[in-house]
């Protein structure tokens, strides 16, 4: 997970047709930065970090 700066998050809304300025996409970025913060220790760490289709088999390997 990264977290994500003012700039992905304008590209993010844009792609989703909302687009919004640079101060919106900024306070969007420090509102949501602190989540991201918080998952930092076990990010990559838990079966669904993986792309959801592989989430079958990461079960079925971890019950092995």
């Amino acid at each position: 997970m990264i977290k994500p700066n003012p700039a992905t998050i304008k590209t993010m809304a844009a792609i989703a047709g909302l687009p919004v300025d640079d101060a919106v996409a900024a306070r969007i970025a420090n509102s949501i930065g602190p989540a991201f913060d918080g998952f930092t220790p076990v990010a990559g760490t838990l079966p669904f970090d993986l792309e959801p289709s592989t989430y079958v088999v990461a079960q079925n390997e971890g019950a092995r």
